[in-house]
């Protein structure tokens, strides 16, 4: 048996301040913490991933946040190094990460295609589609250091898909996105994840009261 697990080493802290996010205001849940995975934990959890796995040729190990580069580089090189030698003879490994990208530079990008990660790069469409919603705490546009992010990953090598949540300001120009990712970027394969709520029609009754 197989499955995937996506982990939150950092929680759910993020450096930055996506207006349409709900899950920032999870670290007032969590007050003193340091929303940092243990060394400890590190090693239980990637211990367990990969037993759990017992019976597939494969095992992924998948991070998310929040923000995961929040935790350093070091965090990470010391998670490929426990992987590597827990990992049985003949049992293949694929790392992941999803990153808003803003804190990556020539050296992550280095060891992101040194260890084969797939990335996944959250970006919204265009810059000003992008720039609607994903500001960081200052409330300024991440669009140009998301894009610089996604230009090293592509020099250095690195498999790169878009994950684009759809909302309000990109939910009318499906083909503007999709045509921007292919076209301009690059990007062969991408997710949409909808924040959209459906009208209902208890909603709609209210609407028109």
């Amino acid at each position: 048996m197989s499955f995937h697990v996506l982990a939150k080493p950092s929680g759910a802290i993020c450096n930055l301040d996506c207006t349409y996010c709900f899950y920032l205001s999870k670290e007032l849940l969590y007050p003193g913490d340091r929303f940092r995975m243990a060394d400890e934990t590190l090693q239980a959890y990637i211990s367990q991933l990969i037993d759990a796995a017992s019976d597939s040729p494969h095992v992924t190990i998948a991070w998310q946040g929040g923000e995961p580069t929040l935790l350093g580089l070091a965090f990470f090189q010391r998670s490929v190094e426990i992987t590597r030698q827990l990992l049985p003879a003949g049992k293949s490994v694929e790392f992941t990460m999803q990153t808003n990208g803003t804190l990556l530079d020539d050296d992550w990008c280095r060891f992101l295609a040194d260890n084969s990660f797939l990335v996944g790069l959250s970006i919204d469409g265009p810059p000003d589609v992008h720039d609607a919603y994903r500001v960081d705490k200052h409330g300024r546009p991440t669009s140009h250091r998301v894009l610089e992010a996604l230009e090293m990953l592509q020099r250095h090598g690195v498999e790169v898909n878009v994950l684009c949540t759809v909302h309000a300001a990109n939910q009318d120009r499906p083909l503007d996105v999709y045509r921007y990712f292919r076209d301009d970027l690059g990007i062969g394969f991408m997710q949409f994840i909808p924040i959209v709520e459906r009208a209902t029609e208890v909603t709609l009754e209210v609407a028109n009261m």
